[in-house]
């Protein structure tokens, strides 16, 4: 995938399938799996192999930072447990079943290559999960453990897989050393991302300019990812904790900015994860090609390293989190149906296929890498093999379970109790300021209703009800304010067309009234 006209069209298609799919409320990274896969038998489709360094360094760190940016640092402290156990016991666990299974399989394949198969397949992706979870109404403990999960695991998994490259080329470590590398990289990777973070943070304080404040977060990601691979630490890991460090201390700094990286990185997100799951699916052709002549072993053995990833998967699961719990009585242990879902929710992604791409082509000694295109395909299959099953499953089971957040309620009532304190101390600081100089009657008493309106508005959507009837007094001010500003647009708009006003206060005047239709827009 080197020419950029191809990478703009696949791009544009991607994004068309993912409009569809949200259209039909289907899941997109599915749907785009399987239009990937047929794409890639119509003839003249240009070949889109995945580049390593286009998804390691201009596509992941994103997607991670983007993704660390909206996580619950108070949910992923609460859950650190289980997090931590499949983002760093199962990923090493699977890497170890998997390299066995594969070795005894495929009597060529020596050990050091199917660790290194290991260590590709071992870490699940939870973006495909977490799109059906978010759309079904997963509780929002499973959604926490499922996205710090992802957060991590790939750091553990490419340094996994670092070190069994390393191994294989000739220039590989004994056990001890291995851990030495595992734990300089987890360390750096940790300290990089925190002063990188931290660093930020004072930066943008300083700017005092929102355009440039969103601007220096773009580079945030690449910056934190290639500081830390620049010292053989994780940059996985530092593009994580810059992300968390910032999205914490997001809420103290300025109102623009927030709403131009909400924006930002929404788009970018909807863009990087079309286009990835796109590619997952255009891979067939290219990694089939390499195995001529062996397709049927392969499926089989893919089949066989299928079944296991999901296997250790959910062992590991009832092993770690729930077992535990029953047996040492440490508290409520939580619903097996919460483990029976985070255990089927194992999707492999696109990094998989990113890393066994980056497999070197020969060893230190120039000998081929041994058996790379089996690696390469047998990666695809189980990455291709795991979206589907549990893509095309999942949203039946997390049914037939009858797993739901119950949080709707308890955030409510929690945001009602808030709101109603904020309007208090709002008008407690309006008292204040008129003290020392008194504002128009007209105007104090816009402001204090302005607060009771926001105070009660949260207070209606806690009782507001499927077989509600009637119209509550916010609701009504916001489709009649709504259609206030709709006039007041149009008739801006043709002001403009007239020539009575330019195009530069029609922009400055339609980005008031779109930050307040925004507000009204806001359930």
């Amino acid at each position: 995938m080197h020419q950029f006209p191809d990478l703009m069209v696949l791009l544009a298609v991607a994004l068309v399938i993912t409009a569809l799919a949200r259209r039909w409320e289907l899941s997109e990274p599915l749907v785009l799996v399987l239009a990937g896969l047929a794409l890639s038998f119509v003839p003249g489709v240009p070949d889109y192999a995945i580049d390593p360094e286009l998804i390691l360094v201009l596509v992941l760190p994103p997607l991670l930072y983007s993704a660390a940016l909206t996580s619950s640092t108070i949910g992923l402290r609460a859950n650190a447990r289980p997090i931590g156990s499949l983002a760093l016991g199962a990923v090493l666990v699977t890497t170890l079943a998997i390299a066995l299974v594969a070795w005894w399989l495929v009597p060529a394949m020596p050990l050091g290559a199917a660790l290194v198969l290991g260590a590709v397949v071992a870490p699940p992706d939870a973006v495909a999960a977490t799109s059906i979870g978010r759309r079904l109404g997963l509780p929002r403990r499973v959604m926490t453990v499922l996205s710090g999960e992802s957060l991590v695991n790939d750091a553990t998994a490419l340094t996994a897989y670092r070190v069994a490259v390393a191994t294989v080329l000739g220039t590989g470590y004994t056990l001890l050393a291995g851990v030495g590398v595992f734990l300089l990289a987890t360390i750096g990777g940790l300290v990089v991302g925190w002063l990188v973070g931290w660093a930020v943070h004072r930066a943008r304080r300083a700017l005092a300019d929102g355009v440039l404040e969103s601007a220096l977060g773009l580079l945030v990601p690449f910056a934190a990812y290639l500081l830390a691979e620049g010292i053989n630490a994780s940059g996985v890991l530092a593009v994580v904790v810059a992300g968390l460090y910032l999205g914490q201390r997001s809420p103290t700094g300025s109102a623009s900015v927030r709403l131009q990286d909400r924006a930002v990185w929404l788009s970018a997100d909807t863009l990087l994860e079309a286009l990835v799951f796109a590619l997952i699916g255009l891979q067939l052709r290219s990694v089939t090609e390499g195995v001529a002549g062996q397709l049927v072993p392969l499926v089989l053995v893919g089949a066989a390293l299928t079944a296991t990833v999901v296997l250790v998967r959910a062992a590991w699961v009832f092993a770690t989190l729930q077992l535990p719990e029953l047996l040492l009585r440490r508290g409520p242990a939580p619903p097996w149906r919460y483990g029976a879902v985070v255990s089927w929710a194992g999707m492999r992604g696109v990094v998989s296929l990113a890393a066994a791409a980056a497999i070197p082509q020969f060893t230190s000694t120039g000998a081929p890498f041994p058996q790379r295109p089996q690696v390469l395909f047998l990666a695809f299959f189980v990455t291709l093999g795991t979206l589907l099953l549990h893509g095309l499953t999942l949203p039946w089971v997390i049914r037939a379970l009858g797993v739901r957040g119950g949080e709707r309620y308890t955030d409510a009532l929690a945001e009602a109790e808030a709101a109603h304190n904020a309007a208090l101390a709002a008008r407690r600081r309006l008292d204040e300021l008129s003290a020392d100089d008194p504002p128009p009657d007209e105007v104090a008493e816009h402001l204090r209703r302005s607060a009771e309106r926001r105070s009660n508005r949260a207070w209606e959507r806690l009782g507001r009800s499927a077989e509600e009837v009637g119209e509550s007094p916010g609701a009504a001010y916001r489709r009649l304010r709504a259609g206030m500003l709709a006039a007041e647009r149009e008739v801006f708009v043709r002001f403009r067309d007239e020539g009575r006003i330019d195009d530069v206060v029609l922009r400055r005047v339609l980005h008031e009234l779109d930050l307040e239709d925004v507000m009204l827009q806001r359930e």
